[in-house]
């Protein structure tokens, strides 16, 4: 007895011509994706030689360090620089002045700026827009510009040579009013109308409601502002006349200067000496810093 076998139709024909399909190839997925990270890898490389020269080179001797051909790993390991960045400089004075001057300026720029940045997103009041085209009009202006009439202003107010006016004119900018404006635009209005209805005022929705909620904004304004004021040298220079109120960046330039030839190792050393805060405070926040950059809208 033999079986049936139907012939095949032109449905079953056409099934088998077709090509076969299956999942995407995962090499040509991953190729850009391999060369981005090459890309970035080379540019890491790029950005972390000058701080890796910096660090190598401070623990070498001076006649090491201006040797032609230069070397990369120290021939003689030192701490001499070190040892005289703080013996022969009043580093604990100049290292407590820029300290003072930073963090009060970032802590100004925190508080102020995002109490513009929340009147400026969330309230209405009259000369509103008015007010956010001065601030943006100041954001462009650039500050070499301001920088002769702000100093006679301060002079004329007697605050050369002190804190405040170290301090004073830098207490609030602004890119905070911008980057905190930006940040409060995106949350959502029903988070004020609800406490409203709760009967909070305005300074209770801003400070227990709004503010908690801009954490990777506050840390990204305060890692630009506390680097920004930390390294800021030529405003010190002029308004600091006397050496109690140097801060660590003029100190070291002054001290190159004052000598018979310029002492690099020394300054290497200082550089290090002013790089490491700024390195702590940005491993310590950065995952809010680049949060704040994403959702801010300065990226």
């Amino acid at each position: 007895m033999t079986t049936y076998t139907p012939p095949p139709s032109r449905v079953d024909d056409a099934v088998d011509a077709m090509p076969a399909v299956g999942p995407p190839r995962r090499d040509a997925e991953r190729a850009p994706s391999r060369w981005l990270y090459v890309v970035l890898t080379i540019g890491v490389i790029v950005m972390a030689l000058p701080f890796l020269w910096m660090l190598l080179s401070s623990v070498k001797p001076e006649a090491e360090v201006r040797s032609i051909p230069p070397t990369w790993l120290p021939e003689t390991f030192t701490l001499e620089n070190y040892r005289e960045l703080f013996d022969r400089l009043n580093f604990p004075t100049y290292f407590l002045n820029s300290a003072i001057v930073a963090v009060v300026v970032t802590l100004g720029n925190l508080l102020f700026g995002s109490m513009l940045g929340y009147a400026l997103a969330k309230l209405d009041f009259r000369g509103k827009r008015l007010v956010f085209v001065i601030v943006l009009g100041t954001l462009m202006v650039p500050g070499m510009v301001t920088f002769v009439p702000l100093f006679v202003l301060v002079s004329n107010m007697g605050l050369t040579n002190t804190f405040p006016g170290l301090i004073l004119p830098y207490l609030v900018a602004p890119l905070g009013v911008f980057l905190m404006r930006q940040y409060f635009l995106g949350l959502p209005d029903e988070l004020i109308q609800a406490a409203r209805v709760d009967g909070a005022g305005e300074l209770r929705i801003f400070w227990s409601v709004m503010l908690p909620l801009t954490g990777p904004a506050l840390a990204t304004l305060g890692i630009l502002t506390f680097l920004s004021s930390w390294n800021n040298f030529l405003w010190p220079l002029v308004v600091a006349q006397t050496e109690d109120m140097y801060t660590l960046p003029v100190a070291l330039a002054l001290y190159s200067v004052g000598q018979n030839a310029t002492q690099y190792g020394l300054l290497l050393a200082g550089a290090v000496v002013v790089v490491v805060p700024v390195i702590v405070l940005f491993l310590a926040v950065q995952r809010y810093f680049v949060q704040g950059i994403a959702m801010t809208g300065i990226k």
